[in-house]
């Protein structure tokens, strides 16, 4: 005599589960799967008002003397040493890494170099670049007659 199979749908959804599962884990949660350059590469916050670019990065632990910013043309590099971790130590995990962050960004605006402004506070830095006049909007005030 046959035996009858039923078809359970949970049993395949949850076969389906276990192999995504595993597909995103192999995928994206391996240690290394980040090249070096993306994973030391700074996250930064930019926006632009009429007046002004405004960077901002979260640089926590760092002191402001290890923050080095500077403006090249139309470049700006910004250059975070965070200490290098313990070397006496076994550290049962790490997950707060050492060395050399950067980035370099185009600015895709002429801006006023020299009078950039940056503040560093509770571990944000904001850097603050002045447009240049020439691409500050200008108001024309109309007068009727």
């Amino acid at each position: 005599m046959r035996s009858v199979i039923r078809w359970d749908p949970m049993r395949d959804l949850v076969s389906l589960r276990e192999v995504m599962d595993r597909l995103v884990e192999e995928s994206f949660v391996r240690p290394g799967w980040v090249s070096a350059e993306r994973r030391n590469r700074l996250p930064l916050d930019v926006y632009s008002t009429s007046e002004e670019l405004v960077i901002i990065a979260s640089v926590p632990g760092v002191d402001a003397e290890e923050v080095d910013i500077s403006i090249e043309g139309d470049n700006l590099h910004i250059k975070v040493d965070y200490k290098a971790p313990l070397e006496n130590v076994d550290y049962i995990f790490q997950e707060r890494p050492g060395g050399t962050f950067e980035r370099t960004l185009t600015l895709n605006v002429p801006v006023q170099a020299d009078k950039a402004e940056a503040v560093f506070e509770k571990g944000v830095l904001t850097l603050t670049v002045p447009k240049a006049e020439e691409i500050k909007p200008k108001v024309i005030k109309v007068t009727a007659k």
